[in-house]
């Protein structure tokens, strides 16, 4: 359960590969990717390895499962014990999520569901609960004879955006090389982009909402600003923490 909040740090998606996530009773694995949803810029879950502990099998954390990122150190501490995740719905990692799988996810580990609301995370800004939260009333549950529902093509893997270009225009003007994440609400402020070439890093920060449009067929994003404005951006990074007050003038 979250308490009081703190003053709101970026952090880099692609610097929490590989950490190391702990249960309440034991590590359970470690980060390979996160799925975030591409209308809201925000995250939605981070995708575990669970190695030889359930051998063969990935799983899915939502933001719900932990308190706040450690500011040193590589384990990430999910307020999670090991049989819940053990006995969680199993992801099938083939096939993209579905909406019907979610509702099934969400209501195991009685979490409110953040599609309904009108804030990021549905009721809230932030993913807060508390130990008696119950799902979103106003969402029904699936019956049998309701239209099966499909894939949710709004969530969309990090690892499969990096490299993406980034078009405005008619011109290509980087690509994206990592993610900058508000570590409270879980929301995508920034990519890092390279605009550059793949030998010689020129990276600066464009926020998620000069993203016009993501193209999945042309591993594409359409920005919203002019070649001239991106270029001429202060330089930045993907460092594992960056502070509101330590952050250079971005384009908001």
């Amino acid at each position: 359960m979250h308490s009081k909040r703190k003053a709101k740090m970026l952090q880099s998606i692609k610097q929490l590969y590989g950490d190391k996530l702990g249960a309440y009773d034991g590590e359970i694995g470690h980060v390979t990717d996160f799925y975030f949803d591409d209308r809201h810029w925000t995250i939605r879950y981070v995708v575990a390895d669970t190695g030889t502990w359930i051998p063969g099998r990935s799983v899915l954390l939502s933001p719900h499962a932990f308190d706040q990122f450690p500011q040193s150190g590589k384990v990430l501490p999910v307020n999670l014990a090991r049989k819940q995740i053990e006995d969680s719905p199993a992801m099938e990692t083939h096939k993209p999520v579905s909406r019907q799988y979610e509702e099934e996810y969400y209501r195991y580990y009685n979490w409110p569901f953040y599609w309904r609301g009108n804030e990021v995370w549905g009721m809230s800004g932030f993913p807060i609960i508390s130990e008696k939260s119950k799902p979103f009333r106003g969402e029904p549950p699936t019956k049998g004879g309701a239209k099966p529902a499909g894939p949710d093509a709004h969530l969309r893997s990090t690892r499969d955006v990096i490299g993406y270009q980034i078009q405005t225009g008619d011109e290509i003007v980087g690509f994206v090389t990592d993610f900058m994440m508000d570590d409270k609400s879980w929301k995508i402020c920034h990519l890092v982009i390279n605009t550059g070439n793949r030998f010689s890093e020129n990276k600066v920060l464009l926020s998620s909402s000069q993203i016009d449009r993501i193209s999945w067929d042309e591993s594409k994003l359409y920005a919203n600003v002019s070649k001239e404005t991106i270029m001429g951006m202060p330089a930045g990074d993907s460092p594992g923490h960056v502070s509101d007050a330590e952050k250079k003038p971005l384009l908001l």
